[in-house]
């Protein structure tokens, strides 16, 4: 967890020490300035959380420091505790408030209040830092989806022009320069051609969209996509399905669970050099769990941690897709290979039906 700074500001160092000494067993970084220019450079080139600052100092006094901080946009929102050892009065406290402060620590302090007031602060800008985190890599995620959207349609594209255009246009002069006296081995070479053509066509709509999928369900579109990428790729790949007397899931919850295992898949087809790999559904009365595992080279551990700018489109979208049905998405390095698994909560609706 990254430390939050702490800014304390006061022009008698022993109290600096004194503030050092008790919010010490917070664990964070304590920053210390003793004039009102020092504070202010200190915030310019430092992100700090909480500023802790004596009213009475000269030069610029608390008051005036505070204005003067919440002057400028970065620090609008920037909590600051005032430390008073004289009595103020409603009207002080009220000029406080206005100039910036959120909060007031009297003189004599007592260690464990003045912890507990910077604690709190100090936990809302990690939060807040922690959110803005996650608002930013989701719209770079969103943006990315868009980017990756748009390439498919393209690639898509180019795979019917290219690829099954150039067998159309050789089957057409096939046929077209049929000859009576040949005639039976350019009809065979034809429809030979034509063959692969459907065929194509039909494993490009089947990987966009399984009719297993609505027809049969999960299960046997999965088997359907495993036997398929099998082959294609060269990675023995099994499937283990353990539900017993579970009725079927949500059409929504059945197509977001094969594109997290097509996309699980995928990843371990690009970059992980596996040359095995499962995949597990497992299903009892408060969840569904998928487990994707393989024998390659695994991933960092910044990534398993979910670090921002180290989860890709592929792993983004699928925790993305479970958190949208309530469920959580862990990625664990299993020496040789990685682990993916998605655990998500099955319907109260769906519970009601299990129930005997």
């Amino acid at each position: 967890m990254d430390k939050i700074n702490i800014l304390m500001v006061d022009d008698h160092p022993g109290k600096l020490l004194t503030y050092e000494t008790i919010l010490g067993e917070l664990g964070e970084n304590l920053l210390k300035a003793h004039s009102g220019g020092e504070a202010l450079q200190c915030l310019l080139n430092t992100d700090v959380a909480v500023v802790l600052m004596d009213v009475s100092m000269p030069e610029l006094d608390g008051f005036q420091l505070s204005e003067l901080i919440h002057q400028h946009p970065r620090f609008q929102d920037l909590a600051i505790i005032f430390i008073s050892g004289v009595h103020m009065t409603d009207s002080d406290r009220l000029r406080g408030y206005e100039h910036g402060a959120v909060d007031y620590i009297s003189v004599p302090i007592v260690p464990a209040l003045l912890r507990a007031k910077v604690r709190v602060f100090a936990e809302l800008h990690r939060k807040t830092r922690e959110l803005e985190s996650l608002h930013s890599e989701m719209q770079k995620l969103s943006s990315r989806m868009i980017t990756m959207q748009d390439q498919e349609r393209r690639k898509i594209a180019r795979e019917l022009h290219d690829s099954l255009g150039q067998e159309l246009t050789a089957a057409k002069m096939t046929v077209d320069g049929i000859r009576a006296v040949e005639a039976q081995e350019q009809v065979a070479e034809a429809s030979g051609r034509i063959a692969r053509v459907l065929q194509q066509v039909r494993t490009i709509s089947h990987l966009l969209h399984p009719p297993l999928l609505e027809e049969l369900g999960l299960e046997s579109a999965l088997r359907w996509y495993l036997e398929g990428l099998t082959k294609r790729s060269g990675i023995e790949i099994s499937l283990d399905v353990q539900a017993p007397d579970s009725p079927r899931p949500a059409p929504e919850l059945e197509n977001a669970i094969y594109r997290i295992v097509q996309e699980a898949l995928t990843n371990v087809f690009r970059h992980s050099g596996a040359r095995k790999a499962s995949v597990t559904l497992l299903r009892d009365n408060r969840h569904i769990t998928v487990r994707v595992r393989d024998d390659g080279k695994g991933l960092t551990e910044r990534t398993v941690r979910f670090q921002p700018g180290s989860v890709g489109v592929g792993i983004g979208g699928m925790r993305q897709r479970a958190k949208e049905f309530g469920g959580q998405l862990r990625l664990q390095n299993t020496r040789p290979g990685t682990l993916v698994e998605i655990t998500i909560p099955v319907p109260p609706v769906e519970v009601e039906q299990m129930a005997p």
